[in-house]
């Protein structure tokens, strides 16, 4: 269990620096990812206003299969860069949230680009 806790902290370490320069505005929102083991979320954020404009995760039934694998994070990708264009979305600055980029994190990246979103 300690091992796991120290974990957490590192990466809301990492997660701490990232965010200090990381800043969503109007014109140019925040793309967060959050990783779990089982699923993946994505959101479009403003944070001048506090809103959020786009949402998908791999929680929702349109998601096919299993949640924790890269083709459902490049899915929920997909689906987050239609709901942002929707919003009025075109480029992103995107926060990683603290995790590498690789696997899931890339994927998610990547489906996101596939999806119209510039960043």
């Amino acid at each position: 269990m300690k091992r796991n806790v120290q974990r957490i902290k590192r990466r809301v370490r990492r997660k701490k620096g990232l965010r200090s320069r990381l800043m969503g505005s109007p014109d140019r929102p925040r793309l967060t990812v959050f990783r779990s083991a089982k699923h993946i979320y994505a959101q479009v954020i403003d944070d001048l206003s506090g809103k959020t404009l786009a949402a998908a995760s791999t929680t929702e039934k349109a998601t096919s299969g299993s949640g924790g694998n890269i083709a459902a994070a490049a899915e929920v990708g997909k689906r987050i860069g239609e709901r942002a264009a929707a919003a009025g979305v075109s480029t992103v600055v995107f926060d990683r949230n603290g995790f590498k980029y690789h696997g899931r994190v890339k994927g998610l990246a990547d489906g996101a680009r596939e999806g119209g979103l510039k960043f």
